[in-house]
């Protein structure tokens, strides 16, 4: 991967806008969470999906640094959603959704998010069937472990509705 001085990856280096990976180490979940970060803008909300300790929150950390923001991502599981500003003018924020304790689209609604897309990239965990409505396209990330074993996998794609 070919990193430029502004953390930004050069063209020829991105991920498919769909594909699959095999992460072994927790490494290598954050390595693809800055990756996918190359493709993101502000707008752009992406679900990730998948079991308690598939590496949801390891892939948003990745994402927040391939992005720049300011702060220490950890879950948002007790607060909901967490804020983290961009290190630099014109660079995107992010906002880190934790929908697992969500009763639903009210509640979503309750937090805002879609005012939050001009300056942010979203990410929810756990966003699957809620958060889909806030933007005409997401990016889905896929995230599973291996019973028995601490390597994990990940399958992305942009999709449509």
């Amino acid at each position: 991967m070919v990193a430029k001085a502004d953390g930004a990856v050069s063209e020829s280096t991105r991920p498919a806008t769909a594909g699959e990976r095999t992460l072994p180490e927790v490494d290598d979940t954050e390595a693809l969470g800055r990756e996918l970060a190359a493709q993101l803008q502000a707008g752009d909300l992406v679900i990730l999906d998948g079991p308690l300790g598939a590496g949801k929150t390891a892939m948003t950390r990745g994402i927040a640094a391939g992005l720049g923001v300011i702060g220490r991502v950890s879950s948002p599981t007790f607060i909901i959603a967490r804020e983290h500003r961009a290190a630099l003018p014109g660079r995107p924020g992010l906002i880190h959704v934790d929908a697992y304790r969500l009763g639903g689209l009210d509640e979503l609604d309750a937090l805002d998010l879609d005012t939050d897309l001009a300056d942010s990239v979203i990410v929810v965990e756990w966003g699957g069937g809620v958060a889909e409505r806030l933007v005409e396209r997401h990016l889905l990330v896929r995230l599973r472990r291996e019973p028995e074993s601490e390597v994990r996998s990940a399958a992305w794609e942009w999709v449509e509705h």
